[in-house]
């Protein structure tokens, strides 16, 4: 059994802003890629949920779902969670080159994944695709 979206938002807040006294072996930048890919699993959890609710086919592929979600969860919505996804996707790679994601950056990320979170446990599928498309 996995953990909830919720339990994992929880458990990155947690790695970013540890509680006073808490011995960490782990590095900023490590925390913060810890999190990050805890804040990834949340929101593909989230997705994965909110597609049940609207046709279960679609959590099959996650190009798919991503793609479709203007159509039901809104143009804004679906905007956010691209852009979140691609983010936390960039940070939870690791490269030589690059520097480790700051904590701040992934904090901010945290709080944009608790908003989806909200956003796509509202009712699922209600938005028309009058009142989501548009330029």
């Amino acid at each position: 059994m996995s953990a909830s979206p919720e339990t994992l938002v929880t458990a990155a807040d947690r790695l970013l802003l540890p509680e006073a006294g808490t011995v960490t072996t782990l590095g900023p930048g490590q925390r913060a890629r810890a999190a990050a890919v805890l804040l990834r699993m949340a929101l593909d959890q989230a997705l994965d949920a909110y597609w049940q609710q609207v046709t279960p086919s679609m959590t099959r592929i996650g190009k798919h779902r991503m793609l479709c979600l203007e159509w039901y969860a809104g143009h804004d919505t679906a905007r956010r969670c691209r852009t979140t996804w691609a983010a936390l996707s960039a940070a939870c790679h690791y490269r030589t080159y690059e520097l480790p994601p700051a904590p701040t950056e992934i904090q901010t990320r945290l709080l944009e994944v608790t908003s989806l979170l909200a956003a796509l446990r509202g009712s699922p599928g209600t938005t028309s695709v009058t009142s989501a498309g548009g330029a």
